[in-house]
Order: structure tokens, then sequence, then C-alpha cells
């Protein structure tokens, strides 16, 4: 049995698996969340985001106000930054598995 899916469908799916992951029902705090160790990544954004929730970066993300968490996703740190700051802007903070990314690696992130 083969089974096809379109980008939408696989974004979907990834979205809702991502949501299913970190255990989150209706809208979630990702501060908190990220603070109980429940997401691998953190970004904070210079201005509030519009989505709550999203897949940019080659991970699902829930997002409040100006941070978004995620769990963890099979590309680098820097990758995966650089995918959600096309997605949503300027990243003032990016922390994967505890480690804040370094200046000048945020500083490509943003496309500087």
């Amino acid at each position: 049995m083969t089974f096809t899916f379109s980008s939408r469908r696989l974004s979907a799916l990834a979205l809702t698996a991502g949501a299913a992951i970190l255990g989150l029902s209706g809208l979630a705090a990702p501060a908190p969340l990220a603070a109980q160790g429940g997401a691998y990544y953190t970004a904070t954004f210079a201005a509030p985001v519009d989505e709550d929730r999203a897949v940019a970066g080659g991970v699902a993300w829930v997002c409040r106000d100006t941070t978004c968490v995620a769990n963890k996703g099979s590309s680098r740190p820097s990758r995966v930054c650089r995918g959600l700051a096309r997605e949503f802007g300027e990243i003032t903070d990016f922390v994967a598995d505890g480690e804040a990314l370094e200046e000048d690696k945020l500083a490509s992130c943003n496309g500087k």
C-alpha cells in the first residue's frame, strides 16, 4: 500500500503531531512549558507573533505573544532558527536544548 500526501497535509499532520507531543490542549502557554523542560527549542521575537501554531524550520511550533516553543527537529538549531525567522520575523533569543544560540549565529538566523 502506498500513501501520498500533499505538502499542506504533511504540514497539518506535523503541526497536529507536534501539538500532541507537547501535550497541549487549547491555547498553550509556551514560556511555562519551556521552563518545565517540555520544549527543546524556545524562540523569543522582537514583536508579537500572529499565529498560535505553525510549522516552520521543519518543526511544529506553539506560540503566544513573543514566544514560540517546539520539540526537537532533525536540522541544526541555526537552520531551524532561520526557518522560523523567515516565517515570523526577527528573533531576539533562540535556545536549543538549554543553550542559547551564539550572537553571530543569531544574527545569521535573522539574515544579518
